[in-house]
């Protein structure tokens, strides 16, 4: 691959995923940077965005088979569905150990067989090695004797038992470690505060929720085997904690006033990107229903919740019935306690505080309600509802925005 013209993922990506219809949905909600300051492949969230992030070494990625080109992005793709890069990672850091047992966890899967570089099936030799580039496999190397199909917490502890102890001064990481090496790059792993990694986290259940209906709708999961699948429906069956959804959908309406500076290193890619200094903000409207349907132990549960969102974010209160009592909108600064009120009691009108909300220049809109009325018109800004589990059962209208059930 010529330096004129280096490889770019992004055109091939289509092609590379068209017999891979999960796999291809996935794909579209993962952003993919190409860098050269890392030889191969790996995926990150990226800690400004709180997207998942694919970056690759053109080069890398240039240079090998098609079917390896698949099994490299299937393979890291998988490292996000098992959350390896979230929320399974060990205490004090990832070790080498980690990193060979999370690749076998996916090498070993049978959707992978022939789709990654092997002692059969060699890949090309990376600059500055002597040996082709191979991947980390069940029944091959220091996995010889270990089966296929088990989880990553799985192999770590198979390993610590069977594979050689570390030489002293060498706590089984880097070159020359007893435990082998990872073909890609894990660095990126847990990258980001809590709050990021959380936002990815709700992220990822989204992508694969909307990956996994899209597969079922054409009947069609490509590769994917029985048993992951099953995982993949499990894992988005899981019931939501709806705090953190409350929370994720605050961080997600924020904009970011973003600018390059040459006096701020990129943190993942030095001398690749510049800089960037990031001032974020969200103006966060929550419409609350104050119709004669909607009780008082409802609307008091209401506010009780909205007491403790406004211990990370500040929002505008906009009571409603079939109007919007805009005598009685106020600002409910983070930090500050209140105490829930009743100042209408009518019917419900959905489209009076959408329509008072699109007017008002807002990032996002959350509307505790009981459902009871007819779907509103559109909304200018990022729209979430939220009410009970009872009421949630029996929606009075049908719409694709989020529908959050509250305890």
């Amino acid at each position: 691959m010529s330096d004129q013209n280096p490889f770019d993922l992004n055109l091939h990506t289509a092609r590379l995923l068209m017999r891979e219809p999960f796999f291809a949905a996935l794909s579209r909600k993962i952003d993919k940077t190409a860098t050269t300051s890392i030889p191969t492949a790996g995926v990150r969230v990226n800690p400004d965005r709180a997207q998942f992030e694919l970056y690759y070494n053109p080069e890398f990625f240039g240079s090998l088979k098609d079917e390896h080109k698949l099994g490299v992005l299937m393979h890291e793709f998988y490292h996000i569905i098992f959350e390896h890069v979230t929320g399974r990672l060990p205490e004090g850091g990832l070790s080498q150990l980690d990193n060979v047992c999370m690749d076998a966890s996916i090498n070993g899967l049978p959707e992978m067989k022939g789709k990654l570089p092997c002692e059969a099936d060699p890949g090309p030799i990376l600059s500055g090695s002597t040996e082709p580039m191979k991947g980390v496999m069940p029944g091959e190397g220091i996995f010889k004797d270990a089966p296929a199909g088990m989880t990553y917490e799985w192999y770590k502890e198979w390993l610590k038992k069977n594979a050689p102890e570390p030489q002293e001064g060498q706590p089984g990481d880097g070159e020359g470690s007893p435990y082998g090496d990872s073909f890609d790059d894990h660095g990126g792993f847990g990258e980001g505060d809590a709050t990021t990694q959380e936002i990815a986290k709700e992220r990822l259940k989204k992508a694969l929720k909307e990956a996994s209906e899209e597969a079922t709708k054409a009947r069609d999961w490509g590769s994917v085997s029985e048993g992951v699948r099953k995982e993949i429906q499990e894992r988005i069956q899981t019931r939501v904690d709806w705090r953190k959804v409350l929370r994720y959908f605050v961080k997600t309406s924020q904009r970011s006033d973003r600018r390059s500076t040459p006096r701020r290193l990129n943190k993942r890619f030095p001398r690749v990107h510049p800089g960037k200094r990031v001032r974020r903000h969200a103006k966060i409207a929550i419409s609350i229903d104050q119709s004669g349907s909607v009780s008082d132990k409802m609307l008091a549960s209401f506010y009780s919740e909205l007491d403790k969102l406004a211990e990370i974010a500040e929002f505008t209160v906009v009571p409603f019935d079939t109007i919007v009592a805009k005598d009685k909108v106020y600002t409910w600064k983070k930090g500050e306690r209140k105490t829930w009120e009743r100042v209408l009691s009518g019917g419900t009108c959905f489209n009076a505080p959408t329509k008072f909300v699109n007017g008002g220049n807002y990032d996002g809109h959350i509307i505790l309600t009981d459902l009871c009325a007819p779907k509103p018109i559109r909304s200018t800004c990022q729209r979430m509802w939220m009410t009970t589990a009872e009421h949630a059962k029996r929606p009075y209208f049908q719409t694709n925005e989020q529908i959050v059930v509250i305890d």
